[in-house]
């Protein structure tokens, strides 16, 4: 996975190999925590092209290494160990230089391979801002958010089709 973007409305990938193809699903909600004075009934879905930071092993993978952010986003220290841990499972390998103490020094994971996320049925966990439905508003919340499924589906689809 080269890129992933969400609008609010659609929530995207983009593949080696597939350049220039968009693989969209539906934008899910954002499983957060709200600033006071906000709550669900005024969340937007997923927006933002913050998600590219987990595409090279960073925001939602390395929770397990910035257990601060937890207070922010939602969850336990647990949870972000486990988060970090199951990115293995779906990446191609690990950073030899982006290094997570919690793991016993091992390097965040890296190379997100659509061939393991569906396999798996395991998606990348992204940490993110949570945005009111209306304009206008700043940030109301952060949270934890899984791309659909059907993005890494569509993209496998296309990938077969291309190569095989």
């Amino acid at each position: 996975v080269t890129a992933m973007a969400r609008n609010g409305t659609e929530f995207g990938i983009q593949v080696s190999g597939l350049e220039g193809e968009w693989f969209t699903a539906p934008a899910p909600p954002v499983d957060g925590l709200y600033l006071p004075g906000f709550g669900e009934k005024d969340a937007g879905f997923d927006t933002g092209d913050s998600a590219i930071t987990e595409t090279v092993g960073w925001g939602g993978f390395v929770l397990a290494g910035a257990p601060a952010i937890l207070s922010f986003v939602g969850g336990t220290p647990e949870e972000a160990i486990e988060y970090s841990r199951s990115m293995r499972k779906i990446t191609v390998k690990t950073s030899p230089d982006y290094l997570i103490p919690a793991l016993g020094f091992e390097g965040t994971a890296v190379g997100i391979d659509i061939r393991k996320v569906v396999k798996t049925n395991i998606t990348p966990i992204i940490d993110t801002a949570m945005i009111h439905k209306k304009p206008g508003y700043p940030i109301i919340g952060a949270g934890l958010v899984h791309p659909p499924i059907e993005c890494f589906i569509l993209a496998l689809k296309r990938f077969a089709e291309k190569y095989s």
